[in-house]
């Protein structure tokens, strides 16, 4: 994987978080899968001097995404929740970028892009191409891929580093990767 990174890329990991993974309060299946590939990826992008990028899903008590307010989803990474933290066993380096999302009271935000200022600190940073890994591959991380190819990065998935909510929906959300233009490694 080293030879496949390069100045002016980046690794950027979508909510690797404990309520995803099995255990937690919206678990995907087989979600803690993704960590050592990840971690790998997060090596080699070290040994690159590649920079990365981490976002996390941070909302408030009583957000509007959750079941209780009307939302499709259980109460899940509420700030200061153990739910809320990174995976202990994702290696992430002091370096890492980290970008908070779903922190509005008043709507939900699946993609890191949305209302981050993540593609404006990418491009001040020089990133052109974008290698991505996370959860859930249906929802926040085609959100953010989706957003990715809209403010013109080149993005490659790393497939073994996703997983979705459904296997439907893990289809759906590759084929309109796919249609964005959106790679796959």
């Amino acid at each position: 994987m080293t030879e496949r990174l390069q100045p002016g890329d980046a690794l950027l990991i979508v909510d690797v978080q404990i309520d995803f993974c099995p255990g937690g309060a919206l678990p995907i299946a087989e979600g803690d899968r993704v960590v050592p590939v990840l971690n790998r990826w997060i090596e080699a992008a070290q040994a690159q001097k590649i920079p990365i990028y981490a976002s996390y899903d941070w909302h408030p008590l009583g957000h509007v995404s959750f079941k209780e307010r009307g939302g499709p989803w259980p109460p899940h990474c509420v700030q200061g929740t153990e739910g809320a933290r990174f995976h202990p066993e994702l290696r992430l380096p002091d370096s890492t970028v980290k970008i908070a999302k779903g922190v509005r009271f008043d709507q939900d935000q699946y993609s890191a892009f949305d209302q981050t200022g993540l593609a404006v600190r990418l491009r001040q940073d020089g990133i052109k191409r974008l290698w991505v890994g996370g959860l859930a591959e249906d929802v926040c991380v085609l959100a953010t891929v989706l957003d990715a190819r809209k403010e013109g990065f080149e993005v490659m998935l790393i497939a073994e580093a996703t997983r979705p909510v459904t296997p439907q929906g893990g289809e759906e959300a590759r084929r309109k990767m796919r249609d964005a233009g959106v790679q796959f490694v």
